[in-house]
């Protein structure tokens, strides 16, 4: 334990010197002129040795070296935890930066990263998401270099310019918003933040002044005690502070609390009921640690393992001097044990890394190899060209590699790529005859589809079209310039027969179209319906509705969207209805029901639901029983606390909840018999 942390020793026994990091002045342990004159003989005799104090000349980066010379090596599993808190210290809300959830970046594709992106941007605090965002940046940026690169050998090699080559695409632009977006947002926040830091700072040194102007004050000494508290509290709820100045202006505070308590020795009853009610709270809180310190859970651990040393240096005050070390000790042996438990997981983490490292060298081992054979046929080309994609979806679905070597695999990878690509791009530079004769063969199949398209013989024909249609698949590349002439003078003529033939098709299964008309004039009746009032016969006429609407029957397939409409009309009248919530929940479940079993012989949307219905049982039950270890937090508190009554409250809630899930999964079950 450093005397950074101040936790430990809180009686004014090791007293030095503390500089307010902001004020011009610096205070010492010495006991400003006070009429209190037991007071101040108190304080004198605990004083340390005039050689121990520091002179009133002391610089703060002389103090601040000496800080870090007394941190031993012991001390840093609670240094990391400090780091931590004095990060969260400038905003409140940025614990959430540990909720927000961290996926293989290198094994989206492009759109996929910008998809996520513009995610992180709608669910997330702009001051949580920065480690993604940049990670996303990064691998985006890499990503379309290479996509830029094998454009522009593209372009090359069909005899551009390479000083004219220009290209971006509805991708890159997207993501160019989205993150032009996300730096506009954070700037506003840093610049809105930095005024309330700034202020919150000045009222807690302002806090901190009154309290050492305590032991100045001539009055009861239960009075200065009730304005101690009070000053406790106002610093309690002072709001964030900027975390550069976060230990000093704490460890400041904490100086000046256990100077109070000296000055408390006039009054001993007051100072230990404090010191008994710290004691209690740390114990619980120390049993809280080594519980986590068994758990298997890493992350979560450390993440509450924070909260605790928030909440032991935050909100509780010192303890009796003979259970000072002990307590300590027991507390920082439990951090200690899952600091360790957290750094063999990042060792396991990084051995993890080296081997997918080992996947991605031999990836990229196989696709040099591939780019050095030679290959004369297009079928050929053809199957390296799948090989290649197939190795590069591996290789980005590899994992991470340490980063440390992520750019040099990187380039590595794009250098194997671009060989390959470049060998590609020689031989199909060389199949101009090719293409030609392609075209010519293409431009035969848009004859046969012209010479069809009016033909009233469907059975003969439609086999026919489509022949042609795959045919038109296998031939192959024809030249660029051609391309897309070609083949939109096919798919007019081929769309025109299908077309027509649809149009027949359509007029055998009109009953199908006049059933979807019905369900069209059926769901806004829905829509307009008014509600009686009486909520049984409300009930009952919107269970007719929803029979009328099965015994109308099929809707063409392309139609089936109207279904979803209207099973939503018909939640929307139910929740219209003033009915117990658990109970209207059912009738609504019971209506799901009846969508869910129109499939004929397809259980699959009632089993899509049963597990849905399932994973919220867990949920909820994971929630009662985490309330219901909260409650243990609050064992010497009265039950009609309102913290305590509000959980019991919430854990009702719960269980009411609980049950409504169970009931749906019953009715469910009961669906397949």
């Amino acid at each position: 334990m450093s005397e950074n942390d101040n936790l430990q020793d809180a009686d004014g026994k090791n007293e030095v010197e503390i500089k307010d990091p902001t004020l011009k002045e610096e205070s010492t342990l010495e006991v400003e002129n006070t009429s209190k004159d037991k007071a101040k003989d108190i304080v004198e005799s605990e004083s340390v040795s005039t050689e121990d104090t520091r002179s009133e000349n002391t610089s703060q980066a002389e103090i601040d070296t000496e800080s870090k010379t007394n941190t031993s090596k012991e001390d840093k599993h609670v240094d990391e935890i400090e780091a931590e808190n004095a990060e969260d210290a400038e905003d409140e809300s940025n614990v959430e930066r540990h909720e927000v959830e961290e996926k293989d970046y290198h094994a989206m594709s492009m759109q996929d990263l910008a998809t996520e992106l513009n995610r992180l941007l709608k669910h997330h605090k702009i001051q949580t998401i920065s480690k993604q965002v940049n990670q996303i940046k990064a691998e985006f940026n890499a990503k379309f270099s290479q996509f830029l690169e094998e454009k522009k050998e593209e372009f090359v090699n069909d005899g551009g310019n390479e000083i004219d080559f220009y290209y971006t695409n509805d991708t890159k632009k997207l993501f160019n918003q989205l993150y032009k977006d996300y730096k506009q947002s954070i700037s506003t926040y840093y610049k809105e933040r930095e005024q309330n830091l700034k202020q919150n700072l000045e009222n807690r040194l302002a806090i901190i002044e009154e309290i050492k102007g305590l032991l100045n004050v001539e009055e009861n000494i239960n009075t200065t005690y009730k304005h101690f508290k009070e000053l406790q509290e106002k610093w309690r709820n002072a709001g964030p502070i900027p975390r550069d100045k976060y230990n000093n202006a704490w460890n400041t505070y904490h100086h000046h609390v256990e100077r109070f308590y000296d000055f408390l020795h006039l009054n001993n009853d007051l100072r230990d009921m404090d010191f008994k009610h710290n004691y209690e709270q740390k114990l619980k809180i120390i049993e809280r640690a080594e519980e986590l310190a068994q758990s298997d859970s890493i992350n979560h651990s450390f993440r509450e393992l924070q909260v605790l040393h928030k909440m032991w240096k935050e909100e509780l005050g010192p303890v009796a001097k003979e259970h000072r070390e002990t307590i300590w000790e027991r507390f920082s042996n439990a951090t200690k044990t899952i600091h360790d438990k957290r750094q063999a997981y990042y060792a396991d983490l990084d051995k993890a890394y080296e081997k997918n490292l080992e996947k991605k060298e031999d990836l990229i081992s196989q696709i040099q190899a591939i780019a050095e054979d030679t290959a004369n046929s297009h079928g050929a080309w053809q199957k390296k060209i799948k090989q290649i994609e197939t190795l590069r979806e591996a290789f980005f679905n590899a994992g991470k590699v340490p980063l440390k070597v992520n750019e040099a695999t990187w380039a590595k990878f794009k250098d194997a790529v671009r060989t390959f690509n470049r060998g590609k791009n020689k031989f199909y530079k060389g199949l101009k005859k090719d293409q030609y004769e392609n075209l010519q063969k293409k431009k035969e199949l848009i004859k046969i589809a012209e010479e069809n398209k009016n033909s009233e013989d469907f059975e003969v024909v439609t086999p026919l079209m489509k022949k042609i249609q795959n045919d038109w698949k296998k031939i192959g590349h024809v030249p660029r310039r051609d391309s897309d002439k070609i083949w939109k003078q096919f798919k007019a003529a081929c769309n025109h027969y299908f077309d027509r033939m649809h149009a027949e098709r359509k007029s055998e299964n009109q009953h199908l179209y006049d059933a979807f008309d019905k369900k069209v004039k059926l769901l806004e009746d829905i829509k307009t319906m008014v509600l009686s009032g009486d909520n049984k016969a409300d009930v009952e006429t919107l269970k007719t509705k929803v029979a009328d609407w099965k015994a109308i029957g099929h809707v063409p397939q392309s139609k089936r969207y109207i279904d979803g409409k209207f099973y939503k009309a018909i939640d929307d009248a139910f929740d219209k209805l003033k009915m117990d919530k658990s109970k209207l929940d059912m009738v609504k479940f019971e209506s799901k029901l009846e969508n869910l079993a129109n499939n004929d012989n397809d259980t699959r949307l009632l089993d899509n639901e049963q597990n849905f219905i399932r994973k919220k049982i867990g949920e909820v039950q994971s929630e009662i029983t985490q309330l219901e270890n909260n409650l243990q937090f609050f064992s010497n508190v009265d039950s009609d606390n309102p913290l305590v009554k509000d959980v019991h409250k919430n854990i009702a809630n719960h269980k009411k909840e609980l049950e409504t899930w169970k009931n749906k999964l019953s009715k469910l079950r009961g669906m397949y018999s």
